[in-house]
């Protein structure tokens, strides 16, 4: 029975795999250099605001993703790097934008997949040069790197982000970048994680003392509640922050929002939009906060000494990937997206039950991560 479900889940996630890479052919050639952030009716391409610009390492970040399957399996992916490299290059500038707290989006996906299939020096160091950049973000009286909102602003999205301030420290030696994103990490984890393993989406603090004034949200139902995507930034963050400093605070973090989200997520494993909203707000999902989810479970069951847990989480993500094949892939006739039933920003109506460009990178990223261990 555990083999046959083995193939059958191998199955399945090699046909998403195989669906995901032709919508994004499709996207390509049918509309080039195009950077998109969410769909409009299943549309890439419309004139909806963006609000913030934070996504364009994702289209090719799914590229990279698919040249290292498709090498990995002897099949030619030609097409895939070409592409990965040309929408790539363009963000290389990125590395020295002190107006974005978004660089771990726009290089990891990009730079650090790069770097690590080809070993090129001059990638490592567009990542370094990006790490000691959103380092500069750091503010001393409060401890934590400030968002695009202002000196007062920690967005938990940033968890997601501290990583490549970690990342620039480990290959530098540099121990104030490290005391930096260490500090941020151990902050974030003071101030918007709760005791229950929910999390807040942004913290106020007083730029004069540092002193922290309250939690809030812009995403997020209201301050008090838990917005689902919100939660897993921080499991999948704290876990990457784990990984680089092996600082027991940051798994215990992202075990704690690990568990909040499987405990009160359905049993398919997709959430709501917002964990606390209305009854009636939450039948809205958000299929992009599953795909982080998995992918974050996917990262963390490897990390945790416990077994059994460890294979708990494992269990839990391919149970997430297994719904949003079944249940939520865009395969409905001119749909352009990968996963449909995402939320980019609920108040204001942005790309709400739509495809949106991280939902469908962390998908493709998990489905490559469980397809190399089925």
């Amino acid at each position: 029975m555990i083999h046959f479900e083995l193939e059958s889940d191998r199955e399945l996630l090699s046909s998403a795999m195989e669906f995901a890479q032709n919508q994004v052919r499709r996207l390509v050639e049918g509309r080039p250099d195009f950077s998109p952030m969410y769909t409009k009716s299943g549309i890439w391409r419309h004139d909806g605001p963006k609000w913030t610009n934070w996504c364009d390492g994702f289209l090719p970040g799914m590229m990279w993703i698919f040249r290292k399957y498709e090498l990995e399996r002897n099949r030619e992916s030609k097409f895939w790097l070409d592409n990965a490299i040309r929408y790539s290059e363009p963000l290389e500038k990125m590395k020295d934008d002190e107006e974005v707290h978004n660089l771990g989006f726009i290089l990891f996906p990009t730079f650090h997949r790069w770097y690590r299939l080809t070993g090129d020096r001059r990638l490592r160091d567009v990542l370094i040069q990006g790490g000691r950049t959103l380092g500069s973000h750091f503010q001393e009286k409060g401890q934590y790197l400030r968002s695009f909102v202002g000196d007062n602003s920690l967005f938990i999205d940033l968890m997601m982000n501290v990583g490549l301030v970690l990342y620039a420290a480990r290959e530098t030696g540099d121990r104030k970048l490290r005391e930096v994103g260490l500090r941020h990490s151990l902050t974030t984890r003071r101030v918007l994680v709760r005791g229950d393993g929910s999390v807040a989406h942004e913290g106020l603090f007083d730029t004069a003392t540092g002193e922290f004034l309250r939690q809030t949200t812009h995403q997020g139902y209201r301050g008090d509640s838990c917005w689902s995507r919100g939660l897993t930034w921080a499991l999948y963050g704290f876990t990457r922050s784990y990984e680089f400093t092996r600082d027991p605070h940051f798994l215990d973090a992202a075990e704690s929002c690990a568990d909040y989200y499987v405990t009160h997520t359905p049993d398919d494993g997709v959430p709501p939009w917002d964990f606390r909203a209305p009854l009636e707000s939450r039948k809205q999902l958000d299929t992009s906060a599953a795909a982080i989810a998995a992918a974050g479970l996917l990262r963390l069951c490897r990390l945790i000494a416990d077994p059994v847990k460890g294979h708990f989480y494992w269990t839990t993500s391919i149970r997430i990937l297994r719904t949003l094949c079944e249940k939520h892939l865009g395969t409905d006739g001119e749909w352009e997206g990968v996963v449909k039933g995402g939320v980019y920003h609920y108040h204001k109506g942005l790309g709400v039950n739509e495809s949106v460009m991280w939902g469908d990178y962390y998908f493709v990223e998990a489905l490559e991560q469980s397809l190399r261990n089925l």
